[in-house]
């Protein structure tokens, strides 16, 4: 019985792993139709996600945030962002972003680490 779990473990831990390729798929259904991942770009209906991991929330200039946004505390970290993902308005209150968010924790885990490349 231990060696069958050891192999199903084994099989499954790829499967597992975030991919950025597919996170940029997720990226272009789910976050481009408002989002640019551009470096420099101007904001469209959000704020671009260029360098998005490891920001704090609401302080990329150019970009009219809600109150709520700007005063939301700590930097994106990767676990920070995918609480925010599953649930934005849940996450921080008052937001102007209508997504209702992305409930696959293995899609947020690609999103994330496709975000993660943007630097």
């Amino acid at each position: 019985m231990a060696r069958i779990l050891i192999v199903l473990a084994l099989i499954a831990s790829p499967a597992l792993a975030a991919d950025a390729s597919r996170g940029k798929a997720v990226f272009m259904q789910q976050c481009s139709i408002c989002h640019t991942a551009v470096a420099g770009a101007p904001p469209g209906i959000g704020p671009s996600l260029f360098g998005v991991v490891n920001r704090k929330p609401g302080s990329l200039p150019g970009y009219a945030y809600s109150s709520a946004m700007r005063n939301a505390g700590t930097s994106w970290s990767p676990e920070r962002l995918d609480t925010y993902i599953e649930s934005p308005q849940k996450t921080i209150p008052g937001i102007k972003m209508p997504y209702a968010g992305l409930k696959y924790a293995a899609k947020r885990q690609d999103l994330i680490a496709h975000l993660e490349t943007l630097k």
